[in-house]
């Protein structure tokens, strides 16, 4: 007997899972993660056009989890799985078996290596995309699967991001294409005949246009590297050749406060004031040199000295002051030693007793993203300074073999930071995983210094842009909104060659290849270009013929299946262009549930395709009001039923 319909719904609820027909020919994703990153990809995945009729997404996190960002199992329209474990039997019923593609996104390399060979257990077809850091675990992961596999590490494609805004500087980004090398730079910096295309106008007044109409007034630039340093290396120069020599004398008062507690301090000075000032006495009552006063002082002080009654009433009191004092200073001087010994040792194991620095980059947080913009920098020969409150992070090695001094503590307290030089650097990157932690970092630093340079990493792209705005914190980034289109390319298995970082946006370079009858088929080049989504950069003609770059491309030639079109676009370009790209769609009704459904959407069957830059077209609708009698919604605001539900826009924002 087949299982009730309300014993399925109830059941569908506390496993927090939507329920699908059997035969639903979207592809699925199966996305592992619970950080931002998870989110962007996952919500990507939702609002994407491709393939007709969209995409269906399964979200695998935790039972308990705390989201530093914006929570994936937030999303509507995905199918939420809770598990600890990255097993088999999870993935089994998430249903992977069949799936278009995997992503693993949890920041633990070695628990995604293990997630990954339990997907191979259970289907060795899955695409699978894998979150790692470690750089020589990725070249044996991907020798290891049998499956096909792409393995990224987030923090290396954001760090160039992070380096640049500390050098005050555009993302030294640059990429090899065929037979070409290109780079961003500003256009100032570049010869106007090295220039490829456009890619941003910055403006206070309107912020930030991406690939605007108007090439010849943008400001950033994807220019053919000719042997000229970009932008940040150059920066990374001046700085190195501004370095002021340390001070000596200011390194010597430094160690010395640094030496012994202040109540010691104070009490050794007092001594010594007393001795003096009973020295001068004994210099006048005695009537002998200077000299010879400070001889009778020092001995009378440390060794005592033989009573003598004849001596006037005054002489014998100041020798007795004397040696009294002599039996203060010896146990002071021994607390002074045994005090400075102690500090000197905890100042070394925490860093703490560095000397005054001028010029130099302080990084708060050595993790992923940490790690990499230290070594960055360390490239310019641009001298750093670390902080972070675990005495061995993740790049404590790299720390010591780059000689980077690294300081234990809390970043928010003034003490740390003083000891970092913070007011006398050139930027402070704050790049731990810890909002709070960060923007309380970033704020004690302005208070030593009002005009440092600060760059600040924060899960959340919206809430980075808010901070950047309302506190004035100088540049703020999200890595993960950074990270997110190559990941989701990687996913799709679109051909992207790179991702430029601009601003708080990404743009990716793809190579899209043009289908048989599709809609380009014997369209002129002209059509692929559009203003603020796509930018044609190169053709590769069908068969391997030589690649024809932007400096020989007529706008009349005519594509041919085959042809091969590398562009810059946003996400959206990029998904209408890979649409007019693909082969004409099979004939057959496109699978869409047959009625309204609780907390879900869906779009009309013949929805057109939405046209870049549009909103609020295509797919996407208001929520259906439910019938009355119907069973409570699940924690994604939809009710079991034995749809899957489809994926809906919520509002024109973009990981592009």
């Amino acid at each position: 007997m087949a299982e009730p319909w309300r014993d399925r719904a109830r059941r569908a609820v506390e496993w927090n899972w939507r329920l699908r027909s059997v035969g639903d020919p979207r592809p699925l994703y199966v996305i592992c993660g619970k950080d931002a990153l998870a989110y962007y990809v996952a919500r990507a995945m939702l609002e994407s056009e491709l393939p007709a009729g969209g995409a269906r997404v399964t979200v695998v996190v935790p039972e308990r989890y705390r989201s530093n960002g914006p929570d994936v199992a937030g999303l509507r329209g995905v199918r939420v799985v809770r598990s600890d474990r990255l097993d088999v039997a999870t993935f089994e019923a998430a249903g992977l078996a069949g799936a278009t593609g995997l992503a693993l996104l949890h920041q633990d390399d070695v628990g995604n290596l293990h997630a990954a060979l339990c997907a191979q257990a259970v289907d060795q077809r899955v695409r699978q995309v894998l979150r790692m850091f470690n750089g020589t675990l990725a070249d044996g992961v991907r020798k290891l699967l049998k499956a096909p596999v792409e393995v990224l590490s987030d923090a290396e494609m954001a760090a160039p991001a992070f380096v640049a805004a500390a050098l005050n500087e555009v993302d030294p980004s640059s990429f090899q294409h065929r037979d070409k090398t290109l780079r961003v730079a500003r256009r100032a910096d570049v010869r106007p005949q090295d220039v490829v295309c456009a890619l941003a106008h910055l403006s206070e007044a309107q912020g930030v246009e991406l690939l605007p109409a108007d090439q010849a007034g943008a400001d950033l630039v994807l220019a053919e590297a000719t042997g000229q340093p970009p932008g940040t290396e150059v920066a990374a120069r001046r700085l190195v050749r501004a370095r002021r020599r340390r001070r000596p004398v200011s390194v010597v008062m430094g160690a010395v406060r640094g030496f012994a507690t202040r109540k010691i301090g104070i009490a050794v000075m007092a001594v010594l004031a007393l001795i003096a000032v009973l020295g001068a006495l004994i210099s006048r009552a005695e009537d002998v040199s200077p000299l010879e006063a400070l001889y009778l002082t020092l001995v009378t002080t440390l060794s005592g000295a033989d009573p003598d009654t004849t001596k006037a009433a005054d002489a014998q009191i100041m020798q007795v002051v004397l040696n009294l004092a002599g039996l203060a200073l010896i146990p002071l001087i021994t607390a002074v030693v045994v005090d400075g010994i102690v500090n000197a040792r905890l100042a070394l194991h925490t860093g703490r007793l560095q000397p005054p620095r001028v010029g130099h980059v302080v990084v708060i947080g050595l993790g992923n993203v940490g790690t990499r913009v230290v070594a960055q920098l360390r490239e310019y020969d641009v001298e750093v300074v670390a902080i972070d409150k675990d005495p061995e992070p993740r790049g404590a090695a790299l720390a010591r073999q780059l000689e980077v001094p690294l300081i234990v503590g809390d970043a928010a307290l003034p003490e740390t930071l003083v000891a970092a030089s913070v007011a006398d650097c050139q930027a402070l990157v704050v790049a731990s995983t810890d909002d709070v932690a960060n923007l309380e970092a970033a704020l004690a630093a302005r208070d030593l210094r009002a005009d440092l340079r600060v760059v600040l990493r924060l899960f959340d792209g919206d809430f980075a842009e808010r901070v950047e705005e309302t506190f004035a914190l100088g540049v703020s980034r999200s890595v993960s909104y950074l990270a997110a289109p190559a990941f989701i390319g990687a996913l799709t298995e679109r051909a992207v060659i790179s991702t430029i970082p601009v601003d708080r946006h990404a743009l990716p370079v793809a190579e899209v290849p043009v289908a048989a009858g599709s809609e380009l088929d014997g369209r002129p080049l002209d059509v692929v270009n559009r203003d603020g989504q796509v930018r044609l950069i190169a053709r590769t003609p069908a068969g391997g013929a030589k690649t024809i770059w932007w400096k020989d491309l007529d706008p009349r030639q005519v594509i041919f299946a085959g042809d091969r079109l590398t562009v810059v676009a946003r996400r959206r370009g990029l998904d209408w262009l890979t649409r007019q790209c693909a082969p004409p769609a099979h004939p057959g009704p496109i699978f869409r549930p047959a009625g309204p459904v609780h907390g879900g959407v869906h779009a009309p069957a013949a929805a057109p395709p939405s046209v870049p830059g549009q909103t609020g077209s295509g797919v996407g609708a208001a929520h259906p009001v439910p019938p009355a009698g119907e069973v409570p919604s699940t924690s994604n605001g939809g009710q079991p039923d034995d749809l899957e539900l489809t994926r809906r826009h919520d509002g024109p924002g973009e990981v592009s």
